[in-house]
């Protein structure tokens, strides 16, 4: 598909699938951990060594249907097929920019709700940016996924499954996915307990052996959490949507803000360094003529200053959730750069990848469920 302006060609997959039916099944091999999946089978009277088998096939072999699970008699692969689906997203799209270094995923739910993932290829890694939320609650006046809300939580197997799709991907190219980021859709924090869940999955070595280092989780600022990730056995590093310097703005711009301002927010970020020796990762979304600058840039070095981080400044990704904001000139993304680290704050441009293909959060659920209430419209 060739277009004007930026966007210069994507390739654009879709799968014809069949839709979910209303009942919801809240269980797949992909919500197990090893040592649970084990008590599954044995209470089904099966010999444990089948569950290690289930969990090599599903993680090494990357399988999706049983019937691929060739260890595995025929009547068993059957009666699970029934019983315990390994996956519960159906693909429904697939994306790639132009330079075929990014692809974007979208998936149907079984209660019929879609969900967004991302794959970046790197020289040097291939990273997964994992949603963990349908919607989201926070309300970010610049995101497209925080325009309808919190619509549910996905559980453990449906970020587990996320990961799993974008494997098989990697696989084509012969490359593995190396780091995980929880940046996709929602707020890690809103859905804690399934997010650790699903680390506890992907970072078991007889499965895909991601290591926790190799996990961020990125939070818009959930005080209490930060406190409870830090006392956390998993080593997984911690990124805050930030996005100002003073509580005035980032109110605007980032809601939470006034649950939770910036003093304290920063105070936790503190006590994680202490606690756990590990820096945070700041987000800064540059928005022309809004918090990109030079003032600003020098209000933010001074509120980071002695606190163990790195900032990620992150030129705005242009969405119709917010028409009126702006991506910055090269000129003055580099100029905000250039005041935090003459004030001793490392920091480093991450452009978005796959503006062309909408690969900011929540775009193309959002295209995708317009299209469904047109088909509705035109069939009704």
């Amino acid at each position: 598909m060739k277009s004007s302006g930026s966007i210069t060609m994507m390739t654009v997959t879709e799968w014809t699938t069949p839709r979910p039916t209303a009942r919801v099944q809240r269980e797949t091999l992909h919500d197990f951990t090893l040592g649970e999946l084990e008590a599954w089978v044995e209470e089904r009277g099966l010999p444990r060594y089948r569950a290690r088998q289930l969990f090599h096939w599903a993680y090494q072999q990357l399988v999706l249907e049983y019937e691929s699970v060739s260890v595995l008699p025929k009547a068993m692969r059957s009666e699970l097929s029934e019983t315990l689906p390994i996956s519960g997203l159906v693909p429904v799209r697939q994306r790639v920019s132009d330079d075929r270094e990014t692809i974007k995923l979208l998936f149907r739910t079984r209660d019929d709700q879609f969900v967004e993932t991302v794959v970046m290829f790197y020289p040097d890694r291939t990273t997964v940016c994992v949603s963990c939320q349908i919607g989201c609650a926070i309300g970010c006046s610049f995101c497209a996924t925080g325009l309808s809300g919190l619509i549910r939580n996905l559980s453990a197997g449906e970020m587990v499954s996320q990961v799993v799709h974008a494997a098989r991907l990697a696989r084509e190219r012969e490359r593995r996915i190396s780091n995980i980021v929880v940046m996709g859709m929602g707020e890690p924090f809103h859905n804690y307990d399934a997010v650790m869940r699903f680390v506890a999955i992907v970072n078991d070595r007889q499965g895909l052996g991601i290591g926790a280092r190799h996990i961020t989780l990125s939070t818009a600022g959930v005080v209490p959490f930060i406190d409870r990730l830090a006392e956390e056995p998993y080593q997984v590093k911690l990124a805050v949507s930030l996005h100002a310097p003073n509580d005035a703005l980032r109110s605007q711009l980032v809601p939470i803000n006034r649950r939770w301002p910036i003093d304290e927010l920063l105070a936790a970020c503190r006590r994680y360094v202490a606690r756990t020796g590990r820096r945070v990762t700041f987000e800064y979304v540059l928005i022309e003529d809004v918090n990109d600058d030079e003032r600003t840039a020098a209000e933010l070095a001074r509120r980071l200053r002695g606190l163990l981080c790195h900032v990620n400044l992150i030129p705005y990704n242009p969405t119709p959730a917010a028409p009126l904001f702006r991506r910055p000139g090269p000129e003055r993304i580099e100029r905000f750069r250039a005041v935090l680290e003459r004030y001793g704050i490392p920091a480093t441009v991450r452009y978005s990848r796959g503006v062309e293909i909408a690969a900011a959060c929540g775009q193309l659920r959002a295209q995708e469920e317009a299209r469904s209430r047109r088909r509705r419209a035109t069939t009704s």
